[in-house]
Parts: C-alpha cells; structure tokens; sequence
C-alpha cells in the first residue's frame, strides 16, 4: 500500500494482506540500499498469524517517491510518520543493519507506542570503509556487488539457496544496484548515536546475529546485546545478509520473541 509521507508516496508492503491497524503491528525496516523485498516471507507469515505489517521502503528507494534522506536521525523522525500516517496504535519495529538504527532513532519518538524492538544482523554502530562509499558514489553496481559479496556467507557463496529456483545474491544485486546504496552508507558510517540509544531503551528487545557476518560482526553484535542487557540468537551458517540468506531460521528467532509479547 502507498502512505503519504512530508507530501511524497511512501510504499509499505503489507504480507499480501490488507492493512489493519486494529492488529498489533509489525514494522520491517531495510538495511542499506535494500528494499521491502528483504522482508519478503516474514512479513507474509505474520500478516498471515494475526498481525498486521508494514514494510516500507525509504524515501527514493524501489516503489517509494522522494529524495533519499542524509542521515539515520532523518530517518529515525520519517518512520515516526509513517507509523502516523498508517494509523498504528502500537507497533513492534524490525530492523535490519541500517534498519536497526533507524529503529533506535524512532524509540523517543514513538515513546509508549513502541512494544519491542528487535535488531538482527546488526550492532550500535556500522563503520563502512571509505573505499566502498567512494565505489558506491562513482558505481553502485560496482559496489552492490562488493557488499554482497562480504554479505553473504559461505553456503549461499558457493549457490545454495534457502528458497529453490531464487538466487539470494543476483536479487539483492539488483535491487542495490538500483537503490542510493551511498546515501545510506554514508548515513551509517557517520551514525554515532547507536550505543547511547541503545542504553536508553525501555522496551523489550531481542538480538538476531549472523556466525558469518563480515559487515557487521558478530563481536559488535554481543556488544549491543549487553547495552540493551539481553542475551543475543546467534544464527549459524549464514552472513549479513540474514533475512533473506536464512529466512525461516531468521523468522523462527522474531516469531518466538514477538508472538510471546503478544501473549502476555
């Protein structure tokens, strides 16, 4: 569905389900130059398990209109209206890598709409190496192909897939390729809000790390899971790149933590 957002048509996937902000609410937020497509079965299985869901892409990112923002902070007051413009009475926030941050930048401003949130693949801070912002700004194709191939672990490296007949990496080289991959790694390495945000979190969170991830380690991950004092899922056998190299293991881990808040 489209949400109108500072005047621009914002697009939100909603798992092949209608929106109902009656439901408890999920929001997925993206990493760097990815899109909605990130979240592709998570959201279907929860729009489909008694939540309502949005995945929305950033400003000039894939299906939504507008200029890209500058920084996590910008982003962080953009998904507070979104959440606005959507019309959800409480929410639980998703993120991936960047997603995460921008999720922590949005905590204040929801302040008791937000019931969780929960951080995979990702950590306080996200430095990224000059040399690829400089790749990304000069060719994004160039550079997308350099992320996933640190992205990804080494099963999906060497062609297997979690989902048959789809390729995890010519997707995401696609959609990032396409995307203003530099804007958003730009607005990552300069983010320095991360564990003084973390540390001022009052809701419940859960913490989904990648054995194999490269771009966001796993030390780093560990290091935010004791800022928001909880003990960390690390998954095995996959990277960065963990909503979509290891969808079900990484559903399996935010089902568990989010469905048991809904039942209390």
């Amino acid at each position: 569905m489209y949400l109108t957002v500072n005047n621009q048509e914002i697009f939100a996937a909603t798992g092949g389900v209608e929106f109902d902000k009656s439901k408890p609410t999920i929001v997925f937020l993206h990493g760097a130059g990815m899109d909605h497509r990130a979240w592709a079965l998570q959201t279907r299985y929860f729009a489909f398990h008694g939540f309502s869901v949005l995945a929305p892409d950033l400003p000039g990112h894939s299906l939504s209109s507008g200029e890209p923002l500058d920084s996590v902070e910008a982003m962080g007051s953009w998904l507070v209206k979104v959440v606005e413009a959507a019309g959800a009475e409480y929410v639980h926030l998703v993120g991936h890598s960047q997603g995460f941050l921008i999720a922590l930048e949005a905590a204040a401003g929801l302040g008791n709409r937000l019931q969780s949130i929960t951080a995979v693949a990702t950590a306080a801070s996200i430095p990224v190496n000059p040399a690829l912002i400089e790749t990304a700004q000069k060719s994004p194709d160039t550079a997308a192909g350099m992320m996933l191939q640190w992205g990804f672990g080494q099963r999906t490296q060497m062609g297997m897939s979690p989902v048959p007949g789809q390729q995890p990496i010519a997707i995401g080289h696609q959609i990032m390729s396409s995307n203003p991959l530099a804007k958003d790694l730009i607005a990552c390495s300069e983010y320095s809000l991360g564990a003084e945000r973390s540390r001022e979190i009052k809701c419940p969170t859960h913490v989904i790390l990648a054995a194999e991830d490269k771009m966001t380690p796993v030390k780093a991950g560990l290091a935010l899971a004791v800022d928001l004092d909880v003990k960390a899922t690390v998954l095995k056998n996959a990277g960065h790149m963990l909503p979509v190299e290891a969808p079900v293991q990484c559903l399996e881990a935010m089902g568990t933590f989010i469905q048991s808040l809904e039942e209390k």
